[in-house]
């Protein structure tokens, strides 16, 4: 008895977090209530006090617990532990936690997501989104954007600069509009709505240009000279930082720059030679100012004794002699501007290194801290303009077209489609929305940032193919009615650039998070790192033994939540959505749990293991955006008509949670450990949590559909345009009417099916010239009144528009081919003297 109580005991405490003297009184006064119930056996006073005594020595730091446990401990943990490179410590040190850390640690505190200061706009960024914004909009056309211009009209460029879109995050003493990030976003998303294009041509130099690395670390003279003209549109910039033979692998960039002393502007000063060849680099075809991301390196030591400095960001202005740039990639049928630039022993001085001379060798650093604004805010607008675009359209074309009698927006089947395209689109704008507010509170998001543009992207690319679905041959037909064609080309570019998703998922997210963020793990690989032995102990004494409570505590946490349902966990009341929050905290720790697991029993084989990696990213990614759906109707004040979308988005992430985690225990490296894990994680099975239902289902679907203030919540901050002879406004257009017509329409209905077979012969309800001639035959029949049968011929003839494709004469695609027509090169590389 003695044993078991003590045992009993400790994981009580353990599941509390209790420690210290309270926690040793409860072991002692346990055991001694053991030893009187063993009747003070000797057996029992021999097990039941020397596992007293232990439990003492671990509880409370020692020279014993040092030396005889400790020691011996780092040297077995030193072979767990992943070994990191020079590039993986910098980014382990750059950005910063914040609610991912509340989910990595298994026991998330729901008051740091509700009350954290949520993402907001001020009065000017609303009135700026009310006005140029919208008036850009409005310039834009995308189908001669991509067909007919294959650029941005010379109108647009110039609206663009002298409205201050470049400079939407440049402080208002230098020019910009000095916004916050969540402006960023919307700005992005909203012209996002209208073209991909332009919204590209804008978020650039707002997150991955040069100026967002000189607000940061410029000096003051490069703040003061470049950060103006940037903001006024003087200076077009871009940032090359992918490399051919690099790709995805920036630590990798072969691109140089040579310390050396070279002339500039009629003087000899010191600087760099710099020889690079980048190609994608959105911008280079136009850019004044080039951004590089180089590897310095000072053979002749003019700085210092080492001959090898590191990763520098610098500047190289276009007209330099050297630099190569104007060739153009075309990107899947989007016309933003990106190329290759390339350079060959370029010389430029200290003063374009970004923060000049003593920044040399931090580039990476500075990439990193930047890379997660960027990444946390221009693909997931993107994401999200295409979902609250396509939710808007085919909602919209779902009422509008009707087959064998009635709208297909009451086919199950279309319903089935329509429901994700909905859902995933809330989803998308409650974790932007989150990761924004981060933002505007200082937090450097580099997890969050990845998973957002990983996840964002991915739902995108849902959402859209699910509309092309629904939408079918109507969607297929290139031309400029065509409403979806130019997104869902550009989905695989948002897939692909700016870290490819399956690298994201498979090494960033879960590789990167799983150290960031865990509480023990970064200060375990230090003190495992340090060479002094005796500090390295005193070190990891201080904190192995918290580690292993953390991860017991999880591990009852998940046994325990999961057998209860979660009923032992305190939970918010607010929104009735307690089992919800019970789920979502049996879920948080036993990721944590699986998270401890995976870096004690493989360590350094984790980036072999990228199956293994991916699930417990997506475990993070269903744990983030089922949090930031709870903050985002949180923050709207728990809105009836939001619920039925609350709980569609809810019930979808548990199931996909409760699924990626069965398929991470089954495929767990290590088989010996996968029933324990299979009983501490589902001891009674993986059963439940089944996700929406088909009524919910049905209710999500009719969301996008109807028209209702859901419908317009869902589709807030996109681009609203009700000109018939535009794409989206013709489909938004015959909506309007549709909904204004419905009854009369329905009496047509009826009396077409009640009419004799002779009369009207068969004339189908939109066919051709024939909608005048039903419109007066009802008229004569009194089935409409005479006011109605302009208004109701004026819909017919919509909803016809709306349904009718592009087709081109022979001169037509003759006239495009002549548009299209231009010389392709191969510029990926540094002419050689024989080209």
């Amino acid at each position: 008895m003695s044993v078991l109580l003590l045992l009993i005991s400790a994981l009580v405490l353990i599941y509390l977090g209790i420690g210290g003297t309270t926690a040793a009184g409860v072991l002692v006064l346990a055991t001694i209530i053991g030893l009187f119930q063993d009747g003070w056996h000797l057996l029992s006073i021999l097990f039941g006090g020397g596992l007293l005594a232990l439990s003492l020595a671990l509880l409370f730091p020692g020279e014993f617990r040092k030396n005889r446990l400790s020691a011996p401990l780092l040297g077995w943990v030193r072979g767990r532990l992943p070994h990191l490179s020079a590039t993986e410590e910098e980014a382990l040190r750059s950005g910063s936690v914040d609610w991912d850390g509340e989910l990595f640690s298994g026991q998330p505190q729901w008051s740091a997501l509700l009350y954290a200061r949520p993402a907001h706009l001020s009065s000017e960024e609303q009135a700026f989104l009310d006005g140029p914004v919208e008036k850009l909009c409005g310039m834009l056309d995308d189908w001669k954007i991509t067909h007919e211009g294959y650029d941005l009209p010379a109108k647009v460029w110039q609206f663009i600069r002298e409205n201050g879109f470049f400079g939407l995050m440049i402080p208002n003493n230098q020019g910009g509009k000095g916004f916050s990030h969540t402006a960023h976003s919307e700005v992005v998303m909203k012209i996002s709505t209208r073209s991909v294009s332009a919204a590209v041509t804008v978020m650039v130099p707002n997150s991955l240009g040069p100026g967002e690395l000189l607000m940061e670390y410029g000096t003051d003279e490069q703040k003061q000279y470049y950060l103006p003209r940037l903001a006024g549109g003087e200076e077009i910039p871009c940032f090359a930082l992918t490399s051919p033979v690099a790709g995805s692998d920036a630590g990798a960039i072969p691109d140089k720059g040579i310390v050396c002393r070279g002339q500039w502007n009629g003087e000899e000063v010191l600087g760099l030679k710099v020889t690079w060849n980048k190609r994608y680099i959105t911008l280079a075809p136009v850019a004044t100012l080039i951004g590089l991301a180089i590897k310095v390196y000072d053979p002749d030591r003019l700085l210092g004794d080492s001959d090898d400095i590191g990763v520098t960001c610098v500047m190289v202005p276009k007209d330099v002699e050297g630099v190569h740039a104007g060739a153009r990639h075309l990107p899947m049928n989007t016309v933003f501007m990106n190329g290759p630039t390339w350079g060959n022993d370029v010389f430029i001085p200290m003063d374009q290194v970004i923060g000049g001379q003593d920044m040399l060798g931090k580039g990476w650093k500075m990439l990193l801290e930047c890379l997660s604004i960027g990444r946390s805010i221009s693909l997931p607008a993107l994401g999200t303009g295409a979902g609250k675009a396509a939710s808007l359209a085919t909602g919209s074309y779902t009422l509008t077209r009707e087959q064998f009698g009635r709208s297909i927006s009451q086919f199950e089947g279309v319903q089935e489609a329509l429901e994700p395209i909905a859902g995933y689109t809330y989803m998308m704008d409650a974790a932007r929305l989150l990761t924004a507010g981060m933002l505007d509170r200082g937090v450097r998001p580099s997890v969050p940032s990845a998973l957002l543009k990983y996840r964002n992207t991915d739902l995108m690319r849902n959402v859209i193919n699910h509309s092309m679905d629904v939408v079918a041959g109507r969607g297929v037909i290139t031309g400029p009615r065509n409403f979806l064609a130019r997104v869902y080309q550009a989905v695989p570019i948002g897939i692909t650039v700016e870290g490819a998703n399956i690298l994201t998922r498979s090494l960033m997210v879960f590789g990167q998070g799983a150290i960031r963020c865990h509480p023990f793990i970064v200060e375990e690989i230090k003190a495992a790192g340090m060479e002094d032995k005796e500090a390295a102990v005193e070190k990891f004494d201080g904190i192995f033994y918290r580690h292993i409570v953390h991860t017991t505590r999880n591990a009852l946490r998940s046994f325990v939540l999961a057998l209860t349902g979660g009923l032992l966990e305190p939970v918010p009341r607010d929104g009735n959505i307690q089992p919800y929050y019970r789920q979502l905290a049996r879920f948080s720790a036993a990721f944590a749990l699986m998270t401890d697991v995976t870096l004690l029993s493989v360590g350094g084989g984790l980036k072999a293991r990228q199956r293994l990696s991916g699930r417990m990213a997506d475990c993070l990614v269903h744990l983030y955006y089922a949090t930031a759906v709870i903050k985002q109707w949180h923050e709207e004040g728990y809105p009836d008509n939001q619920r039925p979308l609350v709980d569609w988005c809810l019930q979808t992430s548990l199931r996909d949670l409760k699924v990626t985690m069965r398929e991470l225990i089954i495929n767990f490296p290590v088989p010996v450990l996968r029933w324990p894990l299979r009983i501490l994680v589902f001891p009674l099975g993986a059963t439940g949590l089944n996700g929406p239902d088909d009524k919910l289902g049905a209710l999500v679907a009719n969301s996008i559909v109807e028209d209702t203030p859901l419908r317009q919540r869902i589709s807030r901050g996109c681009y609203i345009n009700s000109d018939p002879d535009d794409s989206l406004g013709r489909v938004l257009n015959a909506y309007r009417l549709a909904n204004e017509t419905q009854e009369m329409r329905d009496r047509l209905h009826e009396a077409m099916r009640n009419r004799d077979e002779d009369e009207l012969g068969g004339i189908d309800l939109l066919m051709g010239h024939q909608r005048k001639e039903l419109v007066d035959w009802a008229c004569e029949q009194g089935v409409v009144k005479k006011e109605e049968c302009d208004k109701l011929l004026e819909a017919l003839e919509a909803l016809y528009d709306v349904i009718r494709v592009d087709a081109f004469d022979a001169d037509g695609l003759k006239a495009l081919s002549r548009c299209a027509k231009g010389k392709r090169k191969v510029v990926e590389r540094p002419p050689r003297e024989e080209d």
